[in-house]
């Protein structure tokens, strides 16, 4: 082995080697266990989140795969209708060309072109995480297969009346020109103005106040709301308002809905411009006046005055003249969420257009049994409440989009207005008997993505072909995936899996947090805040860190707050921590809750513990040079406690990776493979292996310890340390009879096979406590570490004294000792500590100038109560509390908190000089 890990050196080359190899691909003959990936936008690339949840997904894949499952992890990506388009009409601008100087077909040509040459991007950044997905069957959601299955499952649900064409109100993006889903829109507090408005009540001198943040959709009002019970307006009831700009006559009308207390407790209602006008609407009959154009301009519905202007220009215009009426009453200030789209950034309108929808309350019912009954269970069990919220109130599914690049719509119309629905004209012409002279017109948009993506589960194995996948693949184990999309697409694959399959598409649903930066923050790009997985992996200097953060921000000094933020947190940029330790992080964080804090110094330990175990494996390899059997050896009792925590261990791990409590996994393993493998067994190894007069059966039992133990630890930690792993165990499988082609394929380790050793396990816990009793002396004392001691010892059971007979050795040897002597009650001045019953003493006499040790220790209990002082005046300010930014009153108070642990061991420290000093004649 060589002497430094080095990742990037090993990384690469063990991944190509599975991946030819064929080694992710089902094997065996074991029970199916299957996982599909959420499939990622072909346009992305691989952020934090897609690196979370991935290594979740291969943890749970390499496990299933060594406990003879066998095993598909079944991947492929998104088409992403709306990102894909706009990428391809961005490069045609670049060419001087539009998707409509092209004509449909050849956009479509265009868009796979892209697809083979720049898409992809994420796969092959996958792959750099170690992800041990089946390449072979990789699919894509426009591919041939999965097209024909989103055209089946479309006629299907035409044919039953679950899928009709309406009328109705969507989110529409005036820029892009289609509806989105309310998942592309992102809500975000801005500043705005509250405008009240007075409406004239007919044929009177009253007037009713409006408060609105919208005040151009008054041009589509059709009623005025107040609450049933609200007194003040009560005898308006029935009567009409004249509007103000458009001379029509609206009612006055009672609904639960309005809030007395807000505003004036009168609404404006919009039905075509407001997802809840649109619901009073329903309920009162109302009628929908649409006054915008889809580029979110005025149309003709409107005054001629307005016609034509931009939404905001109309709005400045008809604050205008409202208020040279005398009808403005007021103009507030006013905070309030603003809907924009994902990608164009432009303001979301409500907007009443003809769009596809399938009706999905017949679909929801079998949905929400599944998880009444238990065949489909959430992890943690707590989000299956927001799944039954969100179907039980569930609304009609707006299942088209108005784009070239997706999933066309298979319907045709006539000009007689009647809609055919079939896989193509020519079916459609023959199952119709229509004659070739009756024009057919294909419906121009395309299918939303959730749509094609909710078949995923099934469509990727073949249907609706009877494939051996099928049969053997479906229903999945668990599907892993984020609580924010639990009902855009967790939902409805349940709903169409069962409808088409008659099953569940998966029997777990394991969500996990959202990924934010180390202060809690959602990672974004005008924050510059993002990190970039394949960064933490293979590193980036300062500058280019600074570049990449920057890029597309609009304004200068956004740019500028990022360098210094940049500056400040990575001041000589990022160092290459490599794939296994980015692993171990994400596993130790896999914690139930909402958030994962991701602190980049976590995984410098990490790093650390790679290390760690390379360094162990090098050790282990130059220790034992032959392979070894378990015959003709002793064990000692460090060998019998090693094996017997393994088994614990084991146990651990196994039950985490069961109960998707990767955090406790990763503990068990750090703790073992750190604090017991490495720590202390190592250690306890070397006066065996290096006392020349040594048993040789006992040397034998070592060495044979040193070897499995190591063999099954990393058969253990493979799931989360893939490379690392491989790595070593290529090495160290030989020396105990266990090699083969890979370790992926060796079996993981069971509790079972090795026994756990009480007997053993106490006799080396209390050998610790006599060793670390020696060291915490030494620490307190300022004695070195290299300065043989002599050690009294009083007191202590039967079979404590037992212990300290047989382990003298490994006690003098690890804890730097001259001599081990046992003494009555009468004992010198000396040092103290307990090892069970017994107490240790170390005579200080020549070990320590009291006088200058109490002198030392004062002076660092002054400067510590002082710094601690200063800390407490601050934390004692209200202002500072109040103003400071929260991370840096976090860590005041946590320096706080570290301060008073160290006055504690301080004045303890001082204590025990000044009466060792009360002892000696003055």
């Amino acid at each position: 082995m060589e002497k430094s890990y080095s990742p990037a050196d090993l990384e690469t080359r063990w991944y190509d080697t599975w991946e030819q190899a064929g080694y992710f691909a089902p094997a065996g003959a074991g029970k199916p266990y299957c996982i599909v990936l959420p499939p990622p936008n072909v346009t992305g690339s691989l952020h934090m989140g897609h690196a979370f949840q991935q290594t979740l997904m291969d943890i749970l894949i390499r496990y299933h795969r060594m406990g003879g499952d066998k095993t598909l992890w079944q991947c492929g990506t998104d088409h992403a209708g709306i990102a894909t388009q706009m990428v391809v009409e961005r490069q045609l601008e670049q060419q001087g060309k539009t998707r409509v100087q092209l004509g449909r077909e050849e956009f479509a040509r265009e868009v796979w072109r892209w697809k083979e040459t720049s898409g992809n991007t994420i796969t092959r950044q996958s792959r750099r995480l170690g992800t041990s997905m089946d390449w072979s069957r990789e699919r894509f959601t426009m591919d041939a297969g999965l097209s024909a299955a989103v055209q089946a499952v479309f006629i299907q649900l035409y044919e039953e009346g679950l899928i009709y064409r309406g009328n109705r109100l969507v989110n529409w993006d005036p820029v892009l020109h289609t509806a989105v889903s309310d998942l592309e829109v992102v809500s975000e507090e801005e500043a705005g103005h509250l405008w009240h408005l007075r409406y004239p009540i007919a044929d009177s001198n009253e007037h009713l106040v409006v408060a609105t943040t919208r005040p151009e959709t008054m041009l589509g009002d059709t009623a005025v709301a107040v609450h049933p019970e609200d007194e003040r307006y009560r005898h308006l009831l029935g009567k009409e308002i004249e509007h103000p700009l458009t001379g029509r006559r609206i009612p006055v009308i009672s609904d639960d809905y309005v809030d007395p207390e807000f505003g004036s407790g009168c609404v404006k209602i919009t039905p075509a411009h407001d997802f809840n006008d649109y619901a009073v609407g329903q309920r009162h009959k109302l009628p929908l006046l649409n006054i915008f154009t889809s580029d979110a301009a005025l149309n003709d519905s409107v005054p001629a005055a307005y016609r034509g202007l931009d939404r905001f220009k109309a709005r400045a215009r008809i604050v205008a003249d409202l208020a040279a009426a005398g009808l403005l009453e007021k103009t507030q200030e006013h905070k309030l969420m603003v809907p924009r789209g994902d990608r164009s950034g432009a303001v979301i309108e409500p907007y009443l257009t003809d769009q596809w929808y399938v009706r999905i309350a017949p679909l929801a019912g079998p949905a929400i049994a599944a998880v009444e009954d238990g065949r489909i269970r959430f992890v943690p069990e707590n989000w299956s409440k927001t799944y039954f919220e969100w179907m039980r109130n569930i609304q009609d599914w707006c299942i088209s989009r108005q784009l070239w690049w997706g999933h066309r719509i298979p319907a045709w119309y006539a000009p007689d207005g009647n809609v055919y629905v079939g896989r193509n004209e020519a079916e459609i012409r023959a199952a119709h008997k229509l004659p070739d002279s009756l024009a057919l017109k294909q419906d121009e948009d395309v299918l939303d993505t959730w749509f094609s993506s909710g078949l995923w589960p099934f469509s990727t194995l073949g249907w609706p072909d009877k494939t051996p996948e099928l049969r053997a693949f479906y229903p999945g184990e668990v599907l892993v995936t984020g609580f924010d999309i639990i009902f855009f697409w967790v939902a409805r694959m349940i709903m169409l899996g069962m409808k088409f399959m008659g099953d569940v598409p998966f029997r777990e649903v394991y969500i996990h947090g959202l990924v934010r930066d180390g202060e809690g923050r959602k990672m974004s790009k005008s924050k510059g805040n993002i990190l970039d997985p394949l960064d933490l992996i293979d590193g980036i200097d300062l500058d280019s860190l600074i570049k990449k953060r920057s890029v597309g921000l609009m304004k200068p000094q956004d740019a500028a707050k990022i360098e210094k933020a940049t500056r400040k947190e990575f001041p000589e940029g990022i160092a290459a921590y490599g794939t296994d330790a980015l692993r171990m992080t994400f596993a130790s964080l896999a914690s139930p809750g909402r958030n994962i804090n991701f602190d980049v110094g976590r995984i410098g330990g990490h790093r650390n513990f790679c290390n760690k175990l390379w360094n162990a494996a090098r050790y282990v390899m130059m220790n034992v040079e032959t392979a070894v059997t378990p015959k003709d050896l002793r064990l000692t009792s460090a060998d019998r406690w090693i094996t017997s925590r393994l088994h614990h261990t084991i146990a651990a791990v196994t039950d985490g990776i069961n109960n998707y409590r990767f955090d406790l996994a990763a503990q068990a393993i750090h703790q073992f493979t750190w604090d017991e493998y490495c720590d202390w067994y190592l250690e306890l190894s070397k006066p065996v292996l290096t006392d020349a007069d040594a048993d040789p059966a006992l040397q034998r039992g070592t060495r044979y310890t040193l070897v499995s133990v190591l063999e099954t630890l990393l058969r253990l930690a493979h799931p989360l340390l893939p490379f690392i792993t491989e790595e070593i165990w290529q090495r160290i499988a030989p020396l105990c009879d266990r090699a083969g082609p890979t370790i992926m394929q060796a079996p993981f380790p069971l509790a079972k096979d090795l026994a756990a050793d009480v007997a053993a396990e106490q006799e080396i816990e209390w050998l610790k406590a006599f060793i670390l009793g020696v060291r915490r002396i030494r620490g307190e004392m300022n004695i070195s570490p290299g300065k043989p001691l002599v050690v009294l010892v009083r007191g202590g059971n039967p079979q404590e004294l037992a212990w300290l007979d047989t382990n003298r050795d490994y006690i003098s040897t690890l804890a730097r000792l001259e001599k081990i002597a046992t003494v009555g009650a009468e004992a010198p001045d000396a040092a103290t500590s307990l090892a069970g019953d017994m107490t240790l003493l170390i005579p200080l006499a020549d070990l320590i100038d009291p006088r200058a040790e109490q002198e030392r220790l004062a002076k660092e209990l002054a400067a510590r109560e002082a710094e601690a002082g200063r800390i407490s005046a601050k934390l004692g300010n209200a202002q500072f509390v109040e103003r400071a930014p929260a991370e840096v009153v976090e860590k005041e108070r946590q320096r706080h908190d570290e301060l008073q642990q160290m006055l504690t061991t301080l004045r303890t420290q001082l204590a025990q000089i000044e009466a060792l000093l009360a002892k000696r004649p003055t």
